[in-house]
């Protein structure tokens, strides 16, 4: 269990040598876009999941056994669309953007059961584009991280799906909601500066056997509302209850947007689990 201040300067000449090295890099790669990941009877009887339930795929052409990244965006659980992170093309892996339902148009759990779905959706398939169903990442930023941890660390979202949590590689939040998401609590009539921890919440759901769980967050003095504090917390919680990988990373200098530092850190993570599954 591991605590990390990742200081700017140190940042920066990381980032340098990062770009140098994944320059190097020449493969060819390919995308699919906009592929429902509810069953077609499903999108039949749902206007609002046939728009928003889709994802996108972007993966190395003749590479195969690449690992995957399923990326969550961000914004609130009440905004956003799937995103290809620039830091993620071209590093030998695939990415899959999502975007799921929001908020108000929905409420928990809806969203969850949406990341969900599209995580057993790559499951299912990754292997037909000649990826490894081992080596599935489960990342996002904000409200993407919170649904990352949830559906990672609450085996009853995947499960539902038919999917055994604990298959993913690892899951690594960007400045995810550890207690009860801010638009849950404001669904529920709580205010944002009521901490909740529920069954809504990752800290309700700390256990040993869960996957290789890395957390990153900004500056504690520059994140909105107590990010790091939340995830420092359930760094702790998850130590107390035996798991024996869980790392935190605290991106000084950085506010609550930090991902620019943190996709260098998300790669790294994918390649050390990558190597030790084929040691």
């Amino acid at each position: 269990m591991k605590y990390f201040k990742i200081k700017k300067l140190f940042l920066s000449l990381f980032l340098v040598c990062f770009g140098i090295l994944a320059s190097a890099q020449k493969v060819e790669y390919t995308s699919k876009l906009n592929i429902p990941y509810y069953a077609d009877a499903v999108n039949k009887t749902d206007a609002y999941i046939k728009e928003r339930c889709v994802l996108d795929i972007y993966y190395p052409k003749n590479s195969p056994g690449f690992a995957t990244v399923v990326w969550f965006h961000g914004g609130g659980l009440t905004a956003g669309e799937k995103e290809l992170p620039e830091a993620l093309k071209n590093q030998g892996i695939a990415v899959i953007s999502v975007n799921y339902r929001l908020g108000p148009k929905v409420i928990a759990p809806k969203y969850i059961e949406d990341a969900a779905a599209a995580v057993a959706w790559t499951f299912k398939n990754i292997e037909n584009f000649q990826g490894n169903a081992s080596l599935i990442f489960v990342s996002g930023h904000s409200a993407g991280g919170y649904l990352a941890s949830m559906i990672g660390l609450d085996k009853k979202w995947l499960s539902a799906e038919g999917i055994d949590a604990n298959k993913i590689a690892g899951l690594i939040p960007f400045s995810g909601q550890a207690i009860t998401h801010f638009l849950v609590r404001k669904e529920k009539g709580i205010p944002d500066t009521q901490p909740t921890i529920d069954e809504y919440a990752p800290l309700f759901h700390v256990r040993a056997d869960a996957p290789p769980l890395l957390l990153i967050t900004g500056d504690r003095e520059l994140e909105m509302l107590g990010r790091y504090e939340e995830n420092a917390y359930l760094m702790r919680m998850m130590k107390i209850a035996g798991h024996k990988d869980t790392k935190l990373y605290e991106l000084d200098g950085f506010g609550h947007n930090m991902t620019a530092p943190a996709f260098p850190l998300l790669l790294n993570e994918v390649r050390r689990i990558v190597k030790e599954t084929k040691n």
